[in-house]
Formats: structure tokens, C-alpha cells, sequence
């Protein structure tokens, strides 16, 4: 599909602001948006004008291929503000590049880099004033396509809108976390959309998320499809172990989304001096590892949550405590990795962008 670049954006400012009505001391997390959006669209072959504009609703033919053949995808991005109110987006490239890979593998036209990257610098500007200061605070973004050509022939649309939606956040999580290992359902499997930020991946995890909240767990730790023997990803976050003193994380593949804090946090461990071993985990090395002691950390990352530790797991009706330690792993590398995207704390990464 084509994906011919445009030049300008058009930009209609909200005459009234929400900003006033927000607790920005009590967020929960995801349900509070900014005052813009930004929308683009894809028809007759090309991306058009790409246009900021009030947040508000939009319609939809009912025949609309996203809600019949589910091509929709999605990006988690974050922006913050240091102490000289200047903005700052990490490691922005990465997300872009994954968004269009995802598009690729949905059989969606890729997004025009000018319009996602300066369409989301311009938006930013204009919301600016909704990311707060100080550690912790952040502006999530959002970024998605979905498929909007109608009718219910099953074949790709040919018709698509990119946007880009902005929500002021604190933490993704909160309280302790408790995760069952799974021995049925899986994220995804080898040849399927694992690898993509489809949203029905997160759709798929519902079902088993549910049945383990209802025994007392918060998240799933997936297995892979074929054995359910390999430890793959913790509720919809990359997933790391310690074990003795070494770090271990599965590699990524068709099955496990390539997570851009989890390679970030590889990086920045590798750094630290941290052991770190990228490699298939298996279920049976977690148990023995519980059992004879070696097991210190369990925690899982991604954008939203940044690094979420876990308490403990349970494995075939088995419940693992996890031992509580001072300055964990997980600690340390979100202590230095939110103060970096923070700007309090040097990046030898190049990591932080400027807006």
C-alpha cells in the first residue's frame, strides 16, 4: 500500500480546556485525557492531511472491518518533563519502528514518519501543559489505526485511521503483585501475531486473566503453546527472573513481543554490571530454583508500568513465596531508568529525545 507523505498539519484548538477539572494527585491510570487528538487517514491509496483537533468521539459505519476482522493495532509511548519544563520522549524510533512492523504483519498500510512523529510533536506542544513535573509523573501516549472501510467481505481494508491520544499518568500498578504460571492458555503462538501489537492479543488475554483474579491472582506468566514448559511473558509486560545473581529473560520471537523497556533494561543491567542471560527460561528451573532457594526476584516491564515487581506465583495449585530482599534488581533498574527518561540522572544511552 502506498504511503505517501503529507506536509502540513491542520490544527483546531479546544476553545475550553478539561485541565482544571483533573486531580492530577489521583489518576487512574488510562481514563483521563488531554484536550487534542491527532487524526489521519488513509483513502484511495494515500494518507491525507493529518489534523489536531478537540478530543471528542467520531462514528463509524457499523460495517466497519475493525469490529468484523479486527485489524487494529496499537503503541505505548511516554513523555515527561524535567525540571525546566523541557519535554522529552524515550527512545521514540523504537516505538515507531514496532508500530509500522505491526501494521506490516496486520496487512495495514504503514504510517508516514512525518506523520506520526511530527504529528505527536505538535500535539505534545499543545497539551503540554497536562505533564506534570516530578518523578513518576508522565504523559502516556497512544497511538493506534484501526481499519475503517466498510462492509463484511473478509479481506484487508482499504481504508484506515491513524490517531494519536494522550492521557496524564502515574503508576500503572499498585499493591502487591501475585501471578499464576499458566499450563493451558497461551498469548500466542509460532506464525501467529504475537510479535505485533494487535489488540486482540490483549483481547485473548482476558478470559484467563479473569479466571485467575477470581483465585486471588492479579496476572497470568504465559507459557509458551506448544509445552507450556518455557516461562514467555507476565500479564501483558516483557518478564524478567533472578536467579542467584544473574538476570534472565526469554529471547523475543513470533511469540513475545519485542518489549523496548525490556531491552532497555537488558542494556542498561549490562552496564550496572548485572549478569544477564537472554535465553528460553523453563517452569521446572523457576520451581527448583524456589525450592532450593536461588530464586530472588520475579518482575516484569513495560512502558505502562515501567518494572512491576512480583511477589510470588503459583504452579500446578503450588504457591512460591519470593523472598523479600533490600535494593532489588528491580529497584535499581527502575530507580536509574526513570530517572534517566526523567533527565535526572545523565543518559550514556542516547536514549531521550527532546521535544
Amino acid at each position: 500500500m502506498s504511503t505517501s507523505q503529507t506536509t502540513t498539519i491542520d490544527i483546531t484548538k479546544a476553545t475550553t480546556s478539561k485541565i482544571n477539572d483533573v486531580d492530577f494527585d489521583n489518576l487512574s491510570f488510562g481514563s483521563v485525557f488531554t484536550d487534542h487528538l491527532l487524526e489521519c487517514d488513509f483513502k484511495n491509496g494515500a494518507w491525507q492531511q493529518p489534523v489536531i483537533k478537540p478530543y471528542q468521539p467520531f462514528l463509524l459505519d457499523p460495517s466497519a472491518k475493525v469490529f468484523h476482522y479486527g485489524q487494529a493495532i496499537f503503541e505505548g509511548m511516554k513523555a515527561y518533563k524535567d525540571d525546566n519544563n523541557d519535554l522529552w520522549l524515550f527512545r521514540p524510533d523504537e516505538n515507531y519502528k514496532r508500530f509500522n512492523a505491526s501494521a506490516v504483519r496486520m496487512a495495514m498500510p504503514e504510517v508516514p514518519e512525518e506523520v506520526f512523529m511530527n504529528g505527536l510533536n505538535e500535539l505534545l506542544k499543545i497539551d503540554e501543559a497536562w505533564v506534570k513535573k516530578g518523578l513518576g509523573n508522565t504523559m502516556y501516549i497512544r497511538p493506534f489505526m484501526i481499519a475503517t472501510g466498510d462492509g463484511v467481505v473478509a479481506n484487508p481494508s482499504s481504508e484506515y485511521k491513524f490517531m494519536i491520544i494522550l492521557s496524564p499518568a502515574k503508576a500503572y500498578y499498585s499493591g502487591e503483585v501475585k501471578v499464576l504460571i499458566a499450563e493451558h492458555y497461551s498469548r500466542a503462538a509460532n506464525g501467529g501475531i504475537g510479535a505485533a501489537k494487535a489488540a486482540g492479543n490483549y483481547a485473548a488475554q482476558f478470559y484467563p486473566t479473569t479466571l485467575a483474579n477470581k483465585e486471588g491472582f492479579q496476572q497470568v506468566i504465559w507459557t509458551d503453546d506448544a509445552t507450556h514448559t518455557k516461562l514467555e511473558e507476565a500479564g501483558t509486560m516483557n518478564v524478567f527472573f533472578r536467579i542467584n545473581d544473574t538476570l534472565l529473560t526469554a529471547p523475543v520471537s513470533e511469540r513475545i513481543l519485542d518489549g523496548i523497556t525490556r531491552k532497555s533494561l537488558i542494556e542498561l543491567a549490562k552496564k550496572e554490571g548485572i549478569n544477564v542471560e537472554v535465553r528460553p527460561v523453563l517452569v521446572s528451573e523457576l520451581v527448583e530454583a524456589s525450592n532450593n532457594g536461588t530464586l530472588k526476584e520475579i518482575f516484569g516491564a513495560g512502558t505502562a508500568a515501567v518494572v512491576n515487581p512480583i511477589v510470588g506465583y503459583s504452579y500446578k495449585d503450588k504457591y512460591y513465596e519470593l523472598p523479600k530482599i533490600e535494593n532489588s534488581y528491580a529497584e535499581q533498574l527502575k530507580s536509574k531508568l526513570t530517572k534517566m527518561q526523567h533527565k535526572l540522572e545523565a543518559d550514556p544511552f542516547g536514549w531521550t529525545v527532546k521535544i
